[in-house]
């Protein structure tokens, strides 16, 4: 492996936490983020994520025990906060010794952190404000977070609404020098990551930049329009009604984008009318999201589907092995650290 001197230097304690030879996580794709991509993306020195979305104690089992099978390297899993059997999903984290646990999509519920925490495994959250961040990297009473993950609106899937820039220029200052920071969002050359290294982040995430990777199990078809597409294509999709907040998904426009603002009245009719609680009503849309993109990433229907993107899709333009996109960004990052 060719050495990284400027961009190990400065990534150092995002690979002491990680245990990787690079401080590159892959963003928690579902269905993409299954054994073959995280494998080789922790073989390749980077950090893999199994995306657990929406499944259950019993898939996330096998899916932990075929992924060891593949990689003798570190590996997390990344669990969504409002998962109703999330509690089980973290048993089943506990029973394979998971060393490091992504918590996504809202606040820790209470006694989650310390239920990971309990079996040794390592914490890593979301926030998309500084004060919640400090918030959930308190370290009192063993209910903080180890690192975090602060994630711009340019990524793909769900987003926040804050530009990745922004929010380094506003949370690394004020966090890096006590805690860890990975950066994510519109990541898809070196020059960036060299960039955030600089501002104090430990560390990137990148998902768009790996979803079409050799090892990725995506269809032909998703892929192909990944490479078609440019970064205007990836829109965000639109909140129908105020009264059932649903976090806005960045995804590459197509029929899929106008049936999910349908799916939307329908469900909020359906709050309206008391059939459903809010939490059941939030619940079906994630469902809704996890089959729309299981039509696109695993059947290819990429009309119907969802194709989540980040706006860095326009800088692929060819299939690559993990091995070579890790080589890219890592030679990027030095040569641009190096010039400086």
């Amino acid at each position: 492996m060719t050495s990284f001197p400027k961009t190990t230097m400065l990534m150092q304690r995002g690979i002491d936490f990680l245990g990787s030879e690079y401080a590159i996580l892959c963003g928690a794709m579902s269905w993409v983020s299954e054994r073959n991509l995280v494998s080789a993306i922790s073989n390749a020195g980077g950090f893999g994520v199994i995306a657990c979305g929406a499944m259950t104690p019993d898939l996330l089992d096998t899916e932990i025990a075929e992924t060891r099978k593949l990689t003798d390297k570190p590996f997390g899993v990344n669990l969504i906060t409002m998962h109703p059997q999330l509690f089980d999903l973290i048993d089943v984290c506990s029973k394979h010794g998971v060393s490091h646990v992504v918590l996504a999509g809202g606040i820790p519920p209470k006694g989650s952190v310390e239920a990971i925490k309990d079996f040794g495994a390592k914490v890593i959250v979301f926030a998309p404000t500084l004060a919640l961040a400090k918030k959930l990297l308190r370290q009192d009473r063993g209910a903080g977070g180890d690192a975090l993950v602060i994630e711009g609106m340019e990524a793909g899937g769900h987003i926040g609404p804050v530009s990745t820039s922004v929010l380094a220029q506003e949370f690394l200052p004020e966090l890096s020098e006590d805690h860890l920071v990975f950066v994510a969002g519109g990541i898809g050359r070196g020059q960036a990551i060299a960039g955030y290294l600089e501002m104090g982040a430990v560390g990137v995430q990148l998902g768009t930049r790996f979803a079409c990777a050799t090892e990725s199990i995506a269809h032909e078809n998703f892929k192909k329009a990944f490479f078609r597409a440019n970064a205007r294509d990836a829109i965000t999709s639109v909140q129908v009604d105020p009264r059932l907040p649903v976090i806005p998904v960045r995804a590459l426009k197509n029929k899929g984008t106008e049936e999910f603002t349908a799916k939307q009245i329908e469900v909020a009719k359906r709050l309206d009318s008391g059939e459903i609680e809010m939490g059941e009503a939030q619940l079906q849309i994630e469902h809704y999201w996890a089959g729309a993109l299981r039509r696109a990433v695993i059947d290819g229907d990429v009309e119907n589907g969802s194709i989540m993107a980040g706006q860095s899709v326009g800088m692929l333009k060819e299939e690559e092995s993990v091995a070579d996109i890790m080589q890219k960004l890592m030679t990027q990052s030095e040569e641009a650290l190096t010039r400086r």
